[in-house]
């Protein structure tokens, strides 16, 4: 899934498209409570090492810091809380299957707002060997290259 035009990405886990191969990608919605969603649109999240786990035919976030907002009361919320993500129940069964049967983990790959609401896009991960790293890096150096090459021919 490729992020649509009208919304605004908060955050990127650009650590997680280097480490895993994303198979499948899906959109989710995150239950949040009372500051957390300041935080959120401020951009104070942290996922470099965040994971979703299927328990009881629903979906948990874990790892996943989102700072306590400043301004707020006494009454803020808990940092590191487990988040419950909002997905279809066949999407659920259908990534349960997965993750069990083919050794497939779920990683948040970005957090962006969509009308207001934030979303989370969920990644059906593989992990990469070494070598599969080594040649994403090369073929990356590659094109580099490439670009650098045309940009200079074109005076």
């Amino acid at each position: 899934m490729s992020i649509p035009e009208n919304v605004k990405v908060v955050a990127l886990n650009r650590r997680a498209r280097f480490d895993y191969s994303v198979e499948e990608s899906f959109e989710c919605g995150i239950e949040l409570r009372g500051t957390e969603v300041k935080s959120i649109k401020d951009g104070r999240v942290s996922f470099p090492d965040a994971y979703a786990e299927v328990r009881d035919a629903e979906v948990w976030l874990k790892n996943f810091r989102i700072a306590e907002y400043t301004f707020s009361s006494v009454f803020s919320h808990d940092p590191d809380r487990p988040k419950k993500l909002l997905l279809h129940a066949q999407e659920i069964k259908r990534i349960d299957r997965k993750v069990r049967e083919k050794g497939f983990t779920l990683i948040p790959l970005t957090i962006y707002l969509k009308k207001g609401l934030i979303k989370i896009e969920l990644g059906l991960c593989k992990g990469k060997k070494a070598f599969d790293k080594r040649a994403d890096i090369k073929e990356r150096d590659v094109e580099r290259d490439l670009r650098r090459e045309f940009r200079s021919r074109e005076f």
